[in-house]
């Protein structure tokens, strides 16, 4: 009966290192896509502003992580009563930055080896060339805990999974802005192999996290 006691707490504590992130960020479950929402005639559309939106990363290995930013090239969403009821953003994924490197620190070419654009490692990450965008599309909001969830289908590289994660929604004149916790997403449901224990046998220490940490902070307009 102890062995067995044991066994069982064993496995509840390596279940929750699995669901667990290393700076407090919040795992998201990915899914099939969901039909996307549409918004009613009443609600008030509102224009994304690339300049004053961004997707921040965080990567992570054995020996250490790296940050970095995403542009957000365009997007809308729609409003009604400071209820979000529909909406979609397009990533650039031309504009993938490393911020944790100086240049000439190896700045540039991590940045070209994410992107793609190193001849015979094109497939290794985002392979821009082949996909220079990636868009989300929301298919639902709703209340939680106390907390606003926003779900929505997140197509990388030609492969879409919906994904859930906590915003705040801050309206001011005729401006809102929609930021999400911090969370992170399993690279290899959109098929980022590149370097992945769970894929790749024998790595030893050089793999690469499959769990990259999101922050999404996206500014829009009527």
């Amino acid at each position: 009966m102890k062995r067995t006691r044991l066994n069982i707490a064993m496995i509840m504590l390596i279940t929750l290192g699995v669901s667990s992130c290393k700076n407090g960020a919040k795992e998201t479950k990915t899914s099939e896509p969901k039909q996307t929402l549409a918004p009613t005639q009443e609600a008030t559309s509102y224009r994304v502003t690339s300049e004053n939106s961004t997707i921040a990363w965080l990567g992570s290995k054995p020996t250490g992580n790296h940050t970095g930013t995403i542009s957000i090239k365009e997007g809308t969403f729609y409003l009604q009563a400071a209820t979000i009821e529909s909406g979609k953003f397009v990533i650039d994924m031309n504009s993938i930055t490393v911020t944790d490197l100086k240049q000439n620190s190896g700045k540039e070419s991590l940045e070209s080896h994410l992107k793609g654009t190193v001849e015979g490692k094109e497939g290794d990450f985002f392979n821009v060339m082949q996909y220079p965008t990636a868009t989300f599309e929301v298919t639902g909001v709703a209340d939680v805990a106390g907390k606003t969830m926003m779900s929505g289908n997140l197509t990388m590289l030609s492969i879409s999974q919906n994904i859930s994660f906590p915003v705040q929604v801050t309206s001011q004149d005729n401006m809102i802005q929609v930021k999400s916790e911090t969370f992170t997403i399993d690279r290899t449901k959109w098929g980022i192999n590149y370097g992945s224990k769970s894929i790749f046998d024998n790595l030893g220490d050089k793999f690469i996290d499959d769990d990259m940490e999101i922050t999404i902070d996206v500014t829009a307009v009527m």
